[in-house]
């Protein structure tokens, strides 16, 4: 299985999100082609209602140990209520380009 896969379906299983977007940002760094190294996580779900930002993080990256233990070197997050995301700036989210690396 693919590393966005697995993503997508421990995150689908566990938060039961009314929106999920999990974007392989892998092509903004200076890895190999077709690497999966950094994502960024977009999830909205009821789960989230009643804990602060830094709980809902930690829940995400709990749950994504393995991935992060492994081929995961980044994971830019947002975990929404389904109240707070009607709110969001849609353009709100956007990943900053690469500062640094070697380049391959």
């Amino acid at each position: 299985m693919k590393v966005q896969e697995s993503i997508e379906s421990k995150l689908k299983s566990e938060f039961n999100p009314i929106h999920l977007e999990v974007h392989n940002e892998s092509h903004m760094h200076n890895v190999p082609k077709n690497s999966e190294t950094h994502f960024k996580v977009l999830i909205v779900s009821d789960a989230f209602a009643g804990l602060n930002r830094v709980k809902r993080q930690q829940a995400v990256y709990k749950l994504l140990k393995e991935e992060l233990n492994d081929s995961v070197h980044a994971l830019s997050q947002r975990a929404l209520t389904p109240e707070e995301w009607e709110k969001m700036d849609p353009e709100g989210f956007k990943s900053p380009n690469c500062l640094g690396g070697n380049k391959l």
